[in-house]
This record gives C-alpha cells, structure tokens and sequence, in this order.
C-alpha cells in the first residue's frame, strides 16, 4: 500500500502552537502534501492527580484505593482529551484558512518521540516548536523534545522559534562537507520547498583539506537545482560563525546536521546543536 507522505506538525498547548501551525501549512502548500496536527498527551508518573499510597494500607482498601485512583486518572485523561479535541479543531480552522487542501488531525497518549518513530514513514517533514508546554517557564530556549525527536527520526525537523510566521526567502545552511548536510544540499536542490529561495552556503573553519572541493560540489548541485547560491569559507569555531553568519547574511531559515555525537558525549561537552538552537531565533531545520 502506497502511503501518501505528509507533514506531521507537533502541537501542544503551548506559545508556539500557532507558529507551528502556520509553518507546517505554508511546507504542505509548498510541497503539495496533506498536514496533520499531532498532539500527544503526555503521560508521566509524576503528572498524577494523586499518590499512590496503596503499599502502606492493607488489602481491601488497598484495592479500593487503587480503583479511586484509577477512576481518577482515567477522568484526567478524558478532560486532556476532550480539551485536546478543541484545541485540534481551532488549529485545523487555521491551517484550512491559510490554504491547504488537506488538513487531518491525530491525538495520541504516550511521549512525543515514541509516537513519532511509529509514524515517520508517513513523514516528509516535521515541525515542532522549540519549547513545548512542560518547558514554558523555563529559563533555557530549547526543550527536552527537541534533541529526543531528532535522534529518534531519520526525517528532516523544522524546529520553530515563537513569533508571527514570515515566508522564508533566504537560507542559510551551515554545510561542513559531513553526509548529513551532503544529504541536505541534495534535499535543497531537489525539493520544491525550497524553490525561488536564495542560499548562502557557509563552511565554518575550513580546515578540511578538500573544504573548496566539498563547496564547490554543493554549490554546482545547488545552481543545477535552480536557486541562487552564494557560499563562503570563514574562520573561527564553528558556534560563534554560523551564529554570526544568520545575523549578517538576514537569513529567515537555517539548514544543520544535528546531533552527530552521542548523547554520552554532552555530558562531558556542551551540543553545538543546542547552543545553536537556543541562541539562533530563526527556524531551523535539523538532519541526522
């Protein structure tokens, strides 16, 4: 059976719904494919109404505390979806007023990451804020779904800052020759989502020994593909110059391999990723 793939936006009830929202329908537009809003409830042990207490009391008001708080927990998750359910429908409105043809809407419980490792062969794209509601009043500008999903999806993630949807034009891809922003400036040529864009091609330190090479292989790829490329070789590490680069070069959209290192390795240094996404207040779509 054929799967018609679409763009999965992951909403919660959050700031950044609406964002979401609105760059998700702008990609299916671009890209002619269905969109679904997704929202998982997420469900975990220390977001219960209750305690449970049941070991402590014994064995018939144990079983009769256990049906309470199961009865209450089975209330909770009925309001979530209930709540859930509004919320899908005035985003779908949303999205059909902005244009799109097909506008579908899925509601799960369980945890974000998991869900969407099930449904990504569905996926073209993602999009997700880069905060979600468990994260809001968090001092940090990235939340922790964000690394999560990416490490667990081989699909390409628009991770979306808060504020009004503004067309992109101008794309900046930080390309460092590696096979997952190779796999990137291939996406880019062939997609027509990227179509009529402008793309700066910045390579940061250059200290490859075939650096021109790897540039000049991606910039001919991206001629071929019909857009217009401009690309740079600049010095310094590579944070402090692609961050420099957004600003300098008015980019709307940023292009990166993510998380090409194990989790195991953030313990011991801080992830380029993150520092990226949470200082860079540009959409950002990530690769693995």
């Amino acid at each position: 059976m054929n799967i018609q793939k679409r763009v999965i936006a992951c909403v919660d009830q959050s700031a950044y719904a609406d964002t979401v929202t609105d760059h998700a329908a702008w990609a299916a537009q671009r890209l002619n494919a269905p969109l679904e809003l997704l929202h998982v409830i997420d469900r975990h042990p220390e977001t219960a109404q209750s305690k449970d207490h049941s070991g402590a009391i014994g064995p018939d008001a144990q079983a009769a505390l256990l049906t309470q708080l199961s009865n209450a927990d089975e209330a909770v998750v009925r309001a979530a979806r209930e709540q859930g359910r509004l919320f899908l429908n005035r985003l779908r409105e949303r999205a059909l007023a902005a244009g799109v043809a097909v506008v579908d809407v899925r509601q799960r419980l369980g945890h974000l990451d998991e869900t969407l490792h099930e449904l990504q062969a569905e996926a073209r794209l993602v999009v997700m804020g880069r905060k979600g509601m468990s994260a809001a009043k968090s001092e940090s500008g990235l939340g922790g779904n964000v690394e999560r999903v990416v490490r667990a999806l081989d699909r390409p993630i628009l991770a979306v800052a808060e504020g009004s949807f503004k067309a992109p034009e101008r794309l900046l891809m930080a390309f460092d020759g590696q096979s997952a922003t190779r796999k990137g400036v291939e996406m880019v040529a062939a997609s027509p989502l990227f179509r009529g864009m402008s793309v700066k091609l910045v390579m940061a330190g250059g200290s490859q020994a075939d650096a021109a090479a790897q540039m000049q292989w991606a910039t001919e790829l991206l001629q071929a593909g019909g857009l217009q490329v401009d690309s740079e070789i600049v010095s310094g590490e590579p944070l402090p110059a692609i961050q420099a680069a957004v600003v300098r070069e008015k980019a709307d959209w940023l292009l990166m391999g993510a998380y090409t290192h194990s989790p195991l390795r953030n313990l011991f240094k801080p992830s380029r990723t993150n520092g990226l996404l949470a200082s860079v207040g540009v959409p950002t779509l990530l690769l693995r």
